[in-house]
């Protein structure tokens, strides 16, 4: 059973699978990279490789917006004092979904491992700020509110040993 989901059936504060989740998906985005570092990764693109990558994608994006379409609102509502920095993060979003918008291009035009490593050593700097950031403003926040995990945050972190597996709502 993975650690955000305890015996009693309680889950973990959000903020504390905020932070799980970010860890995952840094996690996610190293093997990716690393992937594409190993041999014959940076010449061509495997079809596994792009499996990954898409995946990858799409539980960032499905992150992104479970948060500006569930806990910000939330928490806009709760804690108006945190209006600007959700402000901050959602215009983040909108930059990495563009930054996956490229990935995907990328990938549909069979473009080498070099060029989507390129994009993905974008997206990780990035997404290391963004994510230091939100999780320094909002996880004491989070840990205050309830709620539904995946309807608030998007994903939650799959259970050890299913790399990219997604929860989804019904």
């Amino acid at each position: 059973m993975h650690p955000s989901h305890p015996p009693s059936g309680r889950l973990t504060a959000l903020g504390t699978q905020l932070i799980e989740i970010h860890h995952w998906l840094r996690e996610e985005l190293a093997q990716l990279r690393a992937s594409l570092d190993s041999p014959g990764g940076g010449a061509t693109l495997t079809r596994e490789l792009r499996a990954h990558c898409v995946g990858f994608c799409a539980a960032l994006d499905q992150h992104h917006t479970g948060e500006d379409g569930g806990v910000f609102h939330l928490l806009a509502e709760q804690a108006p004092e945190l209006r600007p920095v959700l402000a901050e993060l959602s215009a983040d979003h909108l930059v990495v979904a563009d930054l996956l918008r490229r990935v995907d291009a990328l990938l549909a035009e069979a473009a080498d491992g070099r060029s989507v490593r390129a994009e993905l050593d974008g997206l990780a700097a990035l997404l290391e700020s963004h994510f230091t950031y939100e999780e320094r403003k909002l996880v004491a926040a989070l840990n205050r509110l309830t709620g539904d995990p995946v309807e608030l945050l998007g994903v939650t972190p799959p259970p050890d040993g299913d790399p990219l597996e997604r929860t989804e709502t019904a």
